[in-house]
């Protein structure tokens, strides 16, 4: 039983300290790949193409409240 506790803990201690040396042992970072560049210009592409329909709703928005108002038209009675 005691060689079963001390085979474990040596097992975790010496995985533990394993992981720990090996995240810092790497090399400089290597930065984005292009996947990841896709993926950022296509969040951007999404973005920007419904700023579009905003844009144009907005200015018509903007018409429709500056815009002279027309006056009634009136009818002769008969």
């Amino acid at each position: 039983m005691k060689t079963t506790i001390l085979k474990t803990a040596l097992a975790l201690l010496g995985a533990g300290a394993s992981s720990a040396f090996a995240a810092t042992a790497g090399a400089a970072p290597e930065g984005s790949g292009p996947l990841a560049w896709f993926f950022i210009g296509f969040g951007v592409m999404v973005i920007m193409l419904q700023a579009v329909p905003a844009l144009i709703l907005f200015a018509s928005m903007l018409k429709g409240l500056f815009a002279a108002s027309e006056k009634e038209a009136t009818f002769p009675k008969a």
